[in-house]
């Protein structure tokens, strides 16, 4: 004789729970530097939504990609002919989630400028030795996501500017909170770099923390640019050294260096899932509890099982 428990709910048939809310951060690398009187690299591109609303479904895998930072730049720069220009920073990916890495810092190449590289923010505009015309920086936001609930990835990166010798400047990386710093049109002060933008605060780990600086510009007078608030690398006054790097997890970019140098590398990026603890079971990634909440850390590629 049957009672129905499993109709009922009661029994091992009982219905599975529906799908749940979550907030995220996904934060690319950073992009580096470039090479020689050069621009600071962009910040990787930060996408957040602040509250609950992006839908998951139980027992599916998500994956997960964190990008790198960039690598320093081997384009070689003055005398040996090359461009000198950074490398762009890797893509972090969660769902139908993609932040573009940070563009690549500008450098100079064989006494032509070298514009700043697109990305999540856009790296600065390289030296010049003429004053005019500036450099242009990066473009941020690239691919456009201010269409979505995420809004911008990040800003532009600064100009670059300059003059003969010592003069010659490089622009501030864009950062997730502002665009990095211009050095034309004038007035500015000749062989000072560009500061990074920074980068923007959020409390989605638990702490308020900011994340997404941009990397300082360098200056042909030894006069570095500092990186943006959030990881991004300040500029080298090391002629033939090699420059800061962008800070890991935070997607800072690299800074610039003054002459003959290595601009840095690009910081590693990171990537949370915040969800009421009451919604899931799951133990993905690495997990902390805040309140109500179960926080996910990604530093690297996972799976998400929601």
């Amino acid at each position: 004789m049957s009672f129905g428990y499993n109709i009922l709910g009661f029994g091992s048939g009982a219905a599975a729970a529906g799908p749940y809310n979550v907030q995220f951060l996904v934060l690319a690398g950073g992009g580096s530097g470039g090479n020689h009187n050069s621009a600071g690299g962009g910040a990787g591109g930060y996408r957040i939504i602040a509250t609950k609303a992006h839908e998951v479904i139980p027992c599916t895998t998500y994956c997960i990609t964190v990008g790198s930072g960039a690598d320093p730049s081997t384009n070689p720069s003055p005398p040996f002919g090359g461009p000198g220009l950074g490398n762009q920073g890797g893509s972090s990916i969660f769902d139908t989630i993609t932040s573009a890495g940070g563009g690549a810092g500008g450098g100079q190449a064989s006494g032509s400028p070298w514009v700043g590289g697109d990305g999540g923010s856009g790296g600065g505009g390289g030296s010049n030795p003429s004053l005019t015309p500036a450099t242009d920086g990066g473009s941020g936001n690239v691919p456009d996501t201010s269409p979505t609930a995420t809004g911008l990835q990040g800003y532009d990166g600064g100009y670059g500017a300059g003059g003969a010798g010592t003069a010659q400047i490089g622009g501030g990386g864009g950062g997730a909170n502002e665009v990095g710093e211009s050095k034309s049109p004038a007035p500015y002060t000749a062989g000072v770099g560009g500061d990074g933008g920074d980068g923007r605060p959020s409390t989605i780990s638990g702490t308020d923390v900011t994340r997404g600086g941009g990397g300082g510009g360098a200056g042909g007078n030894n006069n570095p640019g500092s990186g943006g608030a959030g990881g991004g690398g300040p500029s080298s006054t090391s002629p033939g050294g090699s420059a800061p790097g962008g800070t890991n997890e935070y997607g800072g970019g690299g800074g610039g260096i003054a002459p003959g140098g290595a601009g840095g590398p690009g910081g590693d990026g990171i990537l949370f899932i915040r969800r009421l603890t009451a919604s899931s079971s799951t133990t993905s990634g690495c997990c902390s509890t805040c309140g109500c909440d179960t926080i996910h850390k990604f530093t690297g590629p996972g799976t998400y099982i929601a």
